[in-house]
């Protein structure tokens, strides 16, 4: 494996742009929690463990359960979500892979009526940040020290 950029390095301008999606999406209504489970559905499809590492980690910390984590990858399956968590689980999966049909009009639907417009704004900032993070470790090949 060659060594490929570090994009933080090259173009600081592009981190500092980053970061400032994050500090604000740490100022919104939208939980924790939830936060926490977009961003790992989002590097479980985009598999990107840098990701997965990093966000398991905070999301114990945070008291997301471990049983909870090990079923984001079967979520579809499993009777731990909510109705609120598995239309954001289902907006996630269609965002994440929106080159497969986009977000179908009954997932905007059911979002919209769960979460009302300003936490699905949240919501689909979340899964479009982490998406952003993901592309940035996956195509420099970050590794955790």
């Amino acid at each position: 494996m060659s060594k490929r950029i570090d994009l933080a390095q090259v173009q600081p301008n592009a981190l500092t742009a980053m970061l400032s999606l994050e500090n604000y999406l740490s100022d919104v209504e939208l939980s924790n929690e939830l936060k926490e489970i977009i961003k790992i559905r989002s590097s479980i499809i985009n598999k990107c463990a840098y990701c997965i590492q990093m966000h398991t980690t905070e999301a114990l910390k945070i008291g997301i359960t471990q049983q909870k984590l090990f079923a984001l990858s079967a979520w579809q399956e499993s009777p731990l979500f909510n109705p609120t968590e598995r239309a954001i689980l289902t907006l996630t999966d269609e965002m994440t892979l929106i080159s497969n049909s986009g977000v179908s009009d009954t997932t905007y639907q059911q979002c919209l009526e769960l979460l009302g417009e300003e936490l699905l704004a949240q919501s689909m900032m979340q899964v479009i940040t982490i998406n952003a993070w993901n592309r940035f470790a996956l195509a420099t090949q970050m590794t955790h020290q």
